[in-house]
C-alpha cells in the first residue's frame, strides 16, 4: 500500500482537498484532531485540547483510522506527526502512545508530504479557534517536525479547489505510476 499525507496550516484547505479527492475515488482519511474536538465539544467540553489525554485520543483515532484504510492509494488528511507538531505548538510533552505510534508509522507513510499552503485567512470554527498569525506559527511548527522526521516537504501552494486537487493528484499519479483521478 501506498499512504500520503497532506498536512498544513489549520484552514489551509486540506480537507476541502482532501473531500475532491474522496468525490473522484480516492480512499482518503479524515483529520482525527478535529473529530477528537467535535466529540468532546459536543460532551460538554469547551476546550478538549487542554484536556489530559488529548493527545492520546487523536494518536489513537489516527491508529484505528490507518489500520481500516485498504486501498493501494491512501491519502491521509494529517499524520502521527501532524500530531508531535500539535504538542510541541501547545507546549505539551508528547506522551508514550503518540512516542509509539511515531515508532510504529515511521516508513509507514511516503516520505513525500503534501504541504497544503495557507489561502491568507483562517475561518473560525467551533474546533477551529485560531488566528491567522497562529496558523502561520502552527505551519512553521509543522515543517520543522516534518524535516526533522526526516519527511520532503512538497507544496501545494494558494489557487483555486480544482487546481490545488489536479496538482496533488498529479503528484500522487507520478509518485505510484497509477492514475489516481
Amino acid at each position: 500500500m501506498r499512504r500520503f499525507v497532506l498536512t498544513g496550516a489549520p484552514g489551509a484547505g486540506k480537507t476541502t482537498i482532501v473531500a475532491a479527492l474522496r468525490a473522484r475515488g480516492v480512499c482518503t482519511v479524515a483529520e482525527a484532531a478535529t473529530d477528537v474536538i467535535a466529540r468532546r465539544q459536543a460532551a460538554g467540553v469547551a476546550e478538549p485540547w487542554t484536556e489530559a489525554g488529548f493527545l492520546d485520543r487523536i494518536a489513537a483515532l489516527q491508529r484505528r483510522r490507518q489500520l481500516t484504510a485498504v486501498a493501494p492509494v491512501q491519502v491521509f488528511d494529517r499524520s502521527p506527526v501532524c500530531t508531535l507538531a500539535l504538542a510541541v505548538y501547545s507546549g505539551q510533552q508528547p506522551t508514550a502512545r503518540l512516542h509509539a505510534e511515531l515508532e510504529r508509522t515511521a516508513g509507514l507513510y511516503d516520505r513525500r508530504v503534501l504541504l497544503v499552503r495557507p489561502l491568507g485567512f483562517v475561518t473560525p470554527t467551533p474546533a477551529r479557534r485560531i488566528s491567522y498569525t497562529e496558523s502561520l506559527r502552527f505551519e512553521r511548527i509543522h515543517e520543522e517536525v516534518y524535516r526533522e522526521q526526516g519527511y520532503e516537504l512538497v507544496e501545494v501552494p494558494p489557487a483555486p479547489v480544482d487546481e490545488r486537487v489536479a496538482l496533488v493528484a498529479g503528484h500522487l499519479a507520478a509518485w505510484t505510476s497509477t492514475r489516481v483521478v
